[in-house]
This record gives C-alpha cells, structure tokens and sequence, in this order.
C-alpha cells in the first residue's frame, strides 16, 4: 500500500515498527526501557505489533526510583502479566545503598537525576547493546535535538554534536566494545499522536491519567501529590483539587494539572487546546535552563 493512502497515526506507526526491526536485526542484546508511562505502553504495543507472531525479544528494563505513583507500578505488573513480556527492574534505592550514588539533600529530595546511575550500571550488567526508549522530540528542546539511533560512548555519554546523519531510513548501528545505542521509534510523535493512537489501539492506561481528586501543594507553579516522599514545606496547604498528571515520573518533581478530562475523548481535546508541553509541569526541567540537556549528556533516557 503507498504512503500516501496511509492515515498520519498508521505512517507513525510504520517507521516506529521498521526502527523496532532494524533495532532486532543490528543490535545483539537490546532492551525497551519501560516506566509504565503512555509513551513506553505505545512502544509495547508497537512491539507487538512489529513481532508479531512471535513475543517482542526485548526484555522491559525499569529503573526504579523508589518514588512512583501506586497507580503506575500496579499498571506496570498488570501489563507485563497481559503480555507475557520478561520485566527487569534495577532500583535506584540499591544504588544509593551501594555507595554508588548519593541521594540529594534537602526537604525534597528527588531521585530523577539518580536514575542515570542505575541505568547505566544495567547497561553493563546485562551487556544491552541497545536500549530502545519512548521519548520524542516535541517534548524538550533537548530531546528535539535527538536521532532516531543515539550513540553513547564507553561512559554512557551523549555528545549532540557529534551525531551520526540519518537519510533515507538508513540507521548505523556500528559501535565498538562497551559502547551502546539509545534508540527512539517515537522521535517524530507528538503528544497528540500518542493519544489518539491509544484511542485508536484502545490501550488500558493507569487511572493517574485521568482526573481525579487528589492533594496537592503548589511549589513554585507546579501542583506536587502529596506523597511519603515530600515535605510539605511551612506556607504550604495542601489542597484537594481535580487533576490528573500528563506525564508519569517521579512523584518528587512530576506536577498535575488542573483538569476534568475523564475519558481518553477528553484527554485529546484537552491536548488540543493546551498552550503548555506535558513537560512543563516537571519540575526537575526547572531546575536550569540547560536541566534536560545536562542530564542527557550524562547518560540520562
């Protein structure tokens, strides 16, 4: 069928698919990084899709913060039960215990910068060539600056400068010894993709999605759960407002959003008229103008 009979939604889904099967045949150990957000649930099923009949043969790696949100790691269990995928998750608490990092000070200590450790300690532990990743490039100005094929050198380092070109479909893999790819088949999604391709897939997604009435503390602009793993600073009244969370990360710097979409209808024309990217409510992205960028240079997803 040509490309140009196919709808916006199904040419996403073919180049997502044909970056899965490149990734299958290049790379000899990878990985699908997995946190039970909406973007990693549509790569799971784009694998599926991409393997079918057979399972994916990716393992899911998460890495564990310690500070999710109930709602995603019950979601995670149910979905890697749904699929009969293998889940491998290595906790970012262990690496604190370890020595191996060291968590931050203060009343709200957040792990997100942490998980780069732990990510990059699974990398040489399991020996992934490859970890292929839900991120896109409309979400930060950092992420804009990514390949579908992100080469990482022998530290896990990511250096925008020095990317490797990308023309007619055409993907190199090559790398020496202890190097390794991230890889990223949503690069030209955009938030409103992902969600009318839910729609579309009619994919369950964790409840912390939708509106609910939930306490919240307003820090600095953005609206924070109120969690075991915040301090709720003096000034501060937690709130019961009607929210729901856009993105799902670490519940210490991932804000909500005022909002009574129920249904995934909702969500959508909710997104359509939004004049702020998901990411505007984390609050690890405020941190510095160059936050995101930084992280990545370093190793982060």
């Amino acid at each position: 069928m040509s490309s140009y009979n196919l709808t916006h939604l199904a040419q996403l889904e073919h180049e997502a698919i044909f970056v899965m099967r490149e990734v299958a045949a290049q790379f000899e150990r990878p990985a699908l990084l997995f946190s039970g957000g909406k973007d990693s649930i549509v790569m799971v099923r784009l694998a599926q899709k991409a393997f079918a009949p057979a399972k994916f043969p990716f393992p899911l790696v998460h890495i564990d913060t310690g500070h999710n949100f109930p709602e995603t790691i019950a979601f995670r269990d149910q979905l890697v039960k749904a699929t009969g995928g293998r889940l491998v998750v290595r906790s970012v608490e262990d690496s604190i215990k370890s020595g191996r990092c060291v968590e931050e000070k203060g009343p709200n200590p957040s792990r997100n910068a942490l998980q780069t450790i732990t990510l990059l300690d699974a990398i040489a532990e399991l020996q992934y060539d490859a970890c292929l990743g839900g991120a896109r490039r409309d979400e930060e100005k950092a992420r804009a600056k990514e390949r579908f094929f992100s080469h990482r050198d022998e530290f896990g380092q990511w250096d925008p400068k020095n990317q490797r070109p990308e023309l007619w479909n055409l993907f190199n893999g090559r790398k020496h010894h202890g190097e390794h790819f991230r890889v990223f088949p949503l690069s030209n999604w955009t938030e409103m993709d992902v969600w009318q391709y839910i729609a579309r897939e009619k994919l369950d997604i964790p409840t912390i999605y939708f509106s609910h009435d939930r306490q919240v503390v307003n820090r600095n602009g953005v609206l924070l759960g109120v969690t075991p793993f915040i301090t709720v600073m003096p000034g501060e009244t937690p709130q019961t407002k009607r929210v729901r969370f856009r993105t799902v990360g670490d519940a210490t710097c991932t804000g909500a959003v005022e909002s009574d979409a129920s249904t995934l209808a909702e969500i959508i024309q909710e997104v359509a008229s939004a004049r702020v990217t998901e990411r505007g409510a984390r609050a690890d992205d405020k941190r510095s103008e160059t936050a995101m960028e930084d992280r990545k240079k370093a190793g982060y997803f």
